[in-house]
């Protein structure tokens, strides 16, 4: 397993190619943006602890910005004070590179399918999924594995 690079352009636009995917995915109409931050290990958890009251190191948390989403076509209509730059805001998602290398070991596949799943886990999250109870970790997973598959990356 190699180490990441975040700051290259190559991974900047598979990012965005990743995003693009969860849009069509969900059938999103609006020029839509998302923030998104590498984290260390210490970082994520102090996150983790005072966002969520969970005092450990995860690998990624998500900040959405709109309520009421999930399953809806976003308009701009709709959400005013969250347009910025003619994008309307939908949040900002932290990723923890090493928890991500270490997962990636852990499940038997590479770097960028744990990268990829982490980003588009994040990025539905801001869309207002989740997997809290079975029946919405169904639903979320269903459309993990859609983008997934969108994306052509493989189930190992």
């Amino acid at each position: 397993m190699g180490k990441l690079v975040i700051d290259c352009e190559e991974k900047l636009l598979k990012f965005k190619r990743i995003g693009k995917a969860v849009y069509k995915e969900l059938k999103q109409k609006a020029k839509l943006k998302a923030e998104l931050i590498f984290v260390t290990e210490e970082e994520i958890k102090e996150l983790n602890a005072k966002e969520r009251k969970v005092d450990s190191i995860t690998d990624v948390l998500s900040f959405p910005t709109l309520d009421g989403i999930r399953g809806k076509v976003i308009d701009k209509k709709d959400f005013p004070f969250d347009v910025e730059e003619g994008f309307i805001n939908i949040g900002s998602i932290a990723i923890c590179p090493k928890r991500c290398e270490e997962q990636a070991i852990e499940y038997g596949h590479s770097l960028e399918k744990e990268m990829t799943y982490l980003l588009v886990h994040g990025l539905l999250h801001l869309m207002g999924y989740d997997h809290i109870d079975e029946n919405d970790k169904k639903e979320m997973r269903s459309i993990e594995k859609a983008v997934l598959l969108r994306l052509k990356v493989s189930e190992e």
